[in-house]
């Protein structure tokens, strides 16, 4: 019995499956190609299933002939919470629509791969898959579409392997867009045989280094080609001057090298040429200036040379001119002054000198004027003051003289004014104070003297001001203490005296000292001659008529808890982490002090630490701080470490017990790659220091502020800072028990080493979370990276530093603190035309890396 019917399903099972087969192959041949379409839709689920197939053709999206059959699908504009995609792409019978002309899913988050299956919509003139999340390998299926004119797949990060050669089919492609995705292997060949391609996009892939293939040239009737970023190695061929009715050329990001032909004189059509970022050199040839059409010219990041040529004038359309970071010598032509559609000058990074040509002022429109970091000499025209469309002004690192001229208090449009590292005299004009669209001002390093003009407490808008390095006496007026926007204040080096006002501003933390004196931290105002720390005389006073506001007073009650991580150690705290730190012993001095280093010999003690700092000798010292200094130290063992130190009065002061040993207690049970590293700790009579790992770099706030370091700090190795920060707040919460709350991310408290590896740093707030408690807590952090539901709830949760993370994040991308970016997200009307390149540190080229980008 039991065999008979074992039988029974071996042979039962291939019928079943035939008859299910025949019975299904039946039934759809009996629909209708309408009624085909709409089973198709049905079971694509993209719809919601409630709406009845009939009424298909009023679908969002969809559009049908005088038929009713289907030619259209557009989501790409469709937002109707009733339309979704997403990784359903593959359910979608394609062979359903035999009269499909045109598919757009742009920007609708499919997911997963191409189905080979699209290959079957044989009528398909016009197909977007952009900005999709796709992923995976072209279908070698899309050569099928012989119809197609139109192709765009940009945006696709994931897509990967090489173009496959069946594209060489699509003789009737018009437009074909591959920008921006992860393909790899050659540019093929075969490009050049698609003879009615008026638009070729390759931009920002991961293709092998060589030259463009030779046929591609022979696309007579391009009128876009983009193959920025494209690993193209090799001289601009002649034959580029085949492409005669091209309109935009941009061969940016590669490595092109050899002198520009003279061939491109050729494309008289010529709109946009973006030849940047390569390694171009020689001179501009002539011909260039036969393309009167041009609007935009960039040939920024070469090694070009010579003169700029009067040929230039020509050019009586261009709005966008770069020659940025070359080796341009001799003088600015004063012809530039004809191209009168001028919105944007760049020769910033040449050899330039002679003056600025004051009929520069004649530029109506011209809103950036980038000419920093050349050899110009004389004075700054007062023609200048006429630009009022100006928002940029950059004329630093020149070797300017005379006075800033007071007609620079016209330009109202103004945001950055950068005229540092000059040889500037006279007084800062008080018609500064009129630029009150004014954001950055850095008139450092120059000679300019008298006092600091009280109008510049009108510039509400104003984020940095660097007055260091000048001969500016008198004493710090009382209105900057209204800019409450202000987040960079450096005034060193001068000769200013008085008193400091009460500042707002986001990185200057308010603090309290044992003299009933208010002080910044970090000072801005050290080496200053003269220069009182105190913002009032007295903390004790009650009066109503206090020049301290409340929100002052509450915050420096509990700036005790957010400070550096100095404070009087216990000697019960020792014991308590005896056990768990793999240290070799204790050893106490002969006093009876304390000092404990682990990971060593066990035979460092506090004569040690002394020895190799020349007791604490300034010549060690690497940085000061409102509470101590930071020393670099070489132990016996030829270990190099860091010391901070507090200063003598903090170190007695027990109010910093808590943060100080919050940082012991923190370093030493946890252990994480990027993490700093605690090597250990020192209680001594006369004095008392943390000893970590040695950041040869420092913090990641000053490398973003110092140029050299910025600009070797490359967008690789920010993208390495970012995930090693990413890596180090992972571990605190989630593979630390109970999850650690750090408290305080911010770019003082990432460090560096000498490979631009990123440690979080600075424990002293740092919480573990108990996830049976509300977990509220005092308000502690940096201002400016605090995250906005801790200051309203005053509750601690991970997310507090996940957006601490992220404005750190930004930071490093923009290469500035992004306060302007986080008070236009209250407002996301004003972001709408804002785009993430106009947002990188200009510093840097744009990356050339796929991968990075």
């Amino acid at each position: 019995m039991a065999s008979s019917l074992i039988i029974c399903i071996i042979f039962g099972i291939p019928w079943a499956t035939i008859l299910v087969y025949f019975a299904t192959t039946m039934s759809t041949a009996d629909l209708s190609p309408l009624e085909y379409e709409a089973k198709g839709l049905a079971e694509s689920e993209w719809w919601n299933g409630s709406q009845s197939t009939s009424q298909r053709c009023k679908w969002p999206g969809i559009s049908c002939n005088a038929a009713g059959s289907i030619t259209k699908i557009d989501l790409s504009d469709v937002f109707d919470v009733d339309v979704e995609v997403g990784d359903r792409l593959g359910k979608l019978n394609f062979s359903s629509f035999p009269n499909l002309v045109h598919l757009d899913l742009g920007g609708c988050e499919l997911g997963g791969n191409i189905p080979p299956q699209i290959g079957d919509l044989s009528a398909l003139k016009y197909l977007v898959l952009s900005h999709s999340y796709l992923s995976g390998e072209l279908p070698h299926s899309l050569g099928n579409l012989t119809q197609l004119e139109f192709l765009d797949i940009s945006g696709n990060d994931y897509i990967n392997g090489s173009i496959p050669p069946e594209l060489g089919r699509l003789e009737k492609l018009v437009g074909l867009y591959l920008s921006w995705t992860g393909l790899t292997g050659q540019i093929p060949p075969f490009l050049g045989n698609l003879t009615s391609l008026r638009h070729l996009h390759m931009s920002g892939n991961q293709f092998d280094e060589g030259p463009v293939p030779q046929n591609l040239w022979n696309l007579t009737d391009l009128i876009t080609l983009s193959l920025g970023q494209c690993g193209i190695v090799g001289p601009i061929p002649p034959a580029l001057g085949q492409l005669t009715n091209l309109e935009y050329l941009s061969l940016s990001g590669n490595q092109i090298n050899g002198s520009i032909p003279p061939e491109i004189g050729l494309l008289s059509n010529l709109v946009v040429l973006r030849l940047d970022s390569n390694m171009l050199s020689g001179s501009i040839p002539d011909t260039l200036y036969n393309i009167t059409s041009l609007k935009i010219l960039d040939l920024g990041y070469n090694k070009l040379e010579g003169s700029i040529p009067p040929g230039i004038e020509k050019l009586k359309n261009l709005g966008i001119l770069s020659f940025r970071n070359n080796s341009f010598t001799d003088h600015i032509p004063k012809v530039l002054c004809h191209l009168t559609k001028l919105g944007d000058i760049d020769f910033g990074l040449n050899r330039l000198s002679g003056p600025i040509p004051s009929c520069l002022g004649n530029l109506s429109i011209l809103r950036d004027l980038e000419l920093h970091s050349n050899l110009l000499q004389g004075s700054i025209p007062k023609e200048i003051g006429n630009l009022r469309a100006l928002k940029s002004l950059d004329l630093s690192q020149n070797r300017l003289t005379g006075s800033i001229p007071s007609c620079l208090g016209n330009l109202s449009h103004l945001r950055d004014l950068e005229l540092h590292s000059n040889l500037l005299e006279g007084s800062v004009p008080p018609e500064i104070g009129n630029l009150e669209a004014l954001a950055s001002l850095d008139l450092s390093r120059n000679r300019l003297s008298g006092s600091i003009p009280k109008e510049i407490g009108n510039l509400e808008a104003l984020k940095s001001l660097n007055l260091s390095r000048n001969r500016l006496n008198g004493s710090i007026p009382t209105q900057i203490g209204k800019l409450c926007r202000l987040s960079d204040l450096n005034l060193t080096f001068n000769q200013l005296s008085g008193n400091v006002p009460i500042l707002s501003a986001t990185r200057l933390r308010i603090i309290d000292d044992t003299n009933g004196c208010y002080r910044i931290s970090p000072d801005p105002f050290e080496g200053n001659k003269d220069l009182s720390p105190c913002i009032s005389s007295s903390k004790t006073s009650t009066s109503k008529n206090s020049n301290i506001p409340l929100y002052i007073k509450i915050y420096l009650a509990i700036a005790f808890f957010s400070t550096f991580s100095f404070s009087v150690l216990c000697c019960l705290l020792f014991s308590r982490f005896k056990a768990n730190n793999n240290r070799v012993g204790i050893q106490p001095a002969k006093n009876g002090d304390i000092c404990s280093i682990w990971n060593y010999d066990g035979k460092i003690a506090y004569e040690d630490i002394i020895a190799a700092t020349e007791d604490f000798d300034f010549r060690y010292c690497i940085g000061v701080g409102g509470y101590g200094s930071v020393y670099r130290a070489q132990l016996p063992s030829g270990k190099v470490v860091a010391l901070k130190k507090l200063h003598r009065l903090e170190a007695e002061n027990p109010a910093f017990d808590k943060s100080f040993r919050n940082e012991i207690k923190f370093l030493t049970e946890i252990r994480h790659r990027n993490i700093v590293k605690l090597h250990g700790f020192c209680l001594h009579q006369r004095s008392m220091f943390l000893i970590y790992e040695y950041m040869e770099k420092g913090s990641l706030f000053y490398n973003l502020r110092d140029e050299v370091e910025a600009l070797e700090m490359d967008w690789t190795k920010r993208i390495e800072i970012i995930k090693g920060m990413a890596h180090a707040m992972c571990y605190l919460h989630h593979d630390c028990s109970p999850p650690i709350a750090h408290r305080d991310i911010s770019s003082n408290n990432v460090l560096l080493n000498s490979n631009f590896e990123a440690f979080v740093s600075d424990f002293g707030t740092a919480r573990m979370l108990d996830m049976d408690s509300s977990n509220q807590t005092l308000l502690v952090g940096t201002r400016g990276y605090i995250a906005p539901e801790l200051a309203c709830t005053m509750v601690v949760t991970e997310k507090c530093d996940v957006y601490s993370f992220g404005v750190v994040a930004l930071e490093t991308l923009m290469g500035k603190h992004p306060d302007e970016l986080l008070f236009l997200l209250s407002s996301p009307t004003s972001m709408v035309n804002m785009k993430l390149i106009d947002m990188l540190d200009s510093r840097l080229p744009l990356p050339t890396s796929q991968l990075v980008a």
